[in-house]
């Protein structure tokens, strides 16, 4: 079966910052993403995690899209409007799909 190359972004934000971020990938033209809790985790502050939290202003959320890698370029530069004055990762893996024209 054949594949195609595809970029595979994770945006983890916090969860306040969620809205603003797809509002701008879809700005971006990025109509397609999944948006996931994130449980808890570790980094340069220490472990944390979303035990006993009643709102949603101190958690995280990852937000996954797979785009075409000439897309990638438009995409990195919308979100990085919004990660970069604001707690925000963001990774990008070479990943293999069927049906490209989904993405």
């Amino acid at each position: 079966m054949k594949t195609h190359q595809a970029k595979r972004v994770v945006i983890t934000i916090e969860a306040i910052m969620q809205n603003r971020l797809t509002d701008t990938m879809e700005a971006a033209g990025v109509t397609g993403y999944s948006i996931l809790p994130v449980l808890g985790g570790s980094g340069r502050s220490g472990s944390w995690s979303r035990e006993g939290q009643i709102g949603r202003a101190n958690g995280m959320v990852q937000v996954i899209c797979i785009i075409k890698p000439e897309r990638l370029d438009d995409l990195l530069d919308a979100a990085f409007k919004v990660v970069d004055k604001h707690i925000g990762v963001v990774t990008i893996s070479d990943v293999e799909v069927l049906r490209a024209e989904r993405f």
